[in-house]
């Protein structure tokens, strides 16, 4: 019996709360307050609390008379407590034997509640409650924003050519969304593909500046201090490879089975291809600023590899180009090799 008032009363605060919230915090957070407790169970509830509370006042009312008649005896103090704690046992027991004849299942309701909780749904059967955790555990399918950054270096099998000898500094920078396509529920493969947008910044040592002679592009001593020198150039980028989950396989009851897909260790691989929206040339120094978005022949297009391993919400990558970072002959056959980490959410 005294669990039962325990847990009653839990729920009790519960819907409450609940109730308090929903007033408080406006329409915004409806959809979400409405998942906290089951309606049936609040509604099963706040009806055995009703009774409860008519139970208690219908017996108190009955043992103040019965008081008031003991008090109207003018027994002696110590005669009047003791037949008062004997009526107060008395009717404590009645209010008990009443309450357990309202028949009030606690382990259904705490049931009912448990399944809410799980699939924000009232379920009456075994088959709706399959149902609905087929509907919950189905295989993954969503879209997932990602940031990411890399140290890039210009790979080249003989590397002499102006850039390789002067290469400074050089960075990836990319954000975009990434779409997840598991094949089925438990399986550990899936599709990976997307958009980003992608920032390649090269940056000369040296104090050498990117310049044009003649229409064409080449790396120029800058005469004076040189605070800033950098070649940034924007693509749209497409990736499309698969995915492997090494989480193992769950079960959510009634023989449903899932894999998580999106959490716990990942490794992928995917190709990629992008197209150029711009380049911008930053140059500022002692005597002249300058950001030139003019053609400084980098490539329009670009394609390659990627290979990655992830940990939840964190990746670390590699991928290389299979074209090269400059069109035609100039700084010919450097291609990008990028290092970095991304995180999703």
């Amino acid at each position: 019996m005294i669990k039962k008032f325990i847990i009653t009363g839990m729920l009790c605060l519960i819907a409450t709360s609940v109730n308090a919230q929903r007033k408080s915090l406006g329409i915004n957070l409806q959809s979400k307050e409405d998942t906290t407790v089951s309606p049936i169970v609040k509604e099963k509830v706040e009806e055995y609390a009703s009774k409860i509370n008519d139970i208690i006042q219908e017996e108190k009312k009955l043992m103040e008379n019965e008081l008031s008649s003991l008090q109207a005896k003018n027994v002696d103090k110590a005669e009047f407590d003791k037949q008062k704690a004997q009526i107060a046992d008395n009717y404590s027991e009645k209010i008990d034997a009443r309450i357990e004849t309202l028949g009030f299942d606690l382990d259904q309701v705490i049931q009912k509640q448990v399944r809410y909780s799980l699939l924000n749904s009232d379920i009456t059967s075994n088959e709706e409650l399959k149902a609905e955790l087929l509907k919950k555990f189905r295989p993954t399918k969503n879209l997932e924003g990602y940031f990411s950054y890399g140290i890039m270096t210009l790979t080249n099998d003989q590397p002499d050519n102006d850039l390789d000898k002067n290469l400074g500094y050089a960075n990836n920078l990319e954000f975009g969304l990434k779409f997840n396509y598991q094949f089925s529920r438990t399986s550990p493969w899936g599709l990976i593909s997307g958009l980003g947008f992608s920032w390649r910044t090269v940056r000369p040592d040296n104090n050498m500046v990117f310049a044009k002679q003649n229409s064409e592009v080449i790396l120029s001593k800058y005469e004076g201090g040189l605070d800033k020198s950098k070649l940034r150039t924007g693509y749209l980028m497409v990736p499309f490879g698969f995915q492997y989950n090494f989480s193992k396989i769950k079960n959510a009851g009634m023989d449903v089975q899932y894999r998580p897909y999106s959490d716990g260790l990942r490794m992928g691989a995917n190709v990629y291809g992008g197209v150029r929206m711009s380049t911008n040339n930053i140059i500022k120094g002692d005597s002249q600023s300058l950001r030139d978005r003019s053609n400084y022949q980098v490539n329009p297009f670009v394609y390659g590899a990627q290979f990655t391993v992830s940990y939840d919400n964190i990746s670390v990558f590699v991928k290389k180009d299979f074209s090269n970072f400059f069109k035609d002959s100039y700084f010919e056959n450097d291609k990008a090799l990028v290092v970095g980490i991304a995180l999703g959410w």
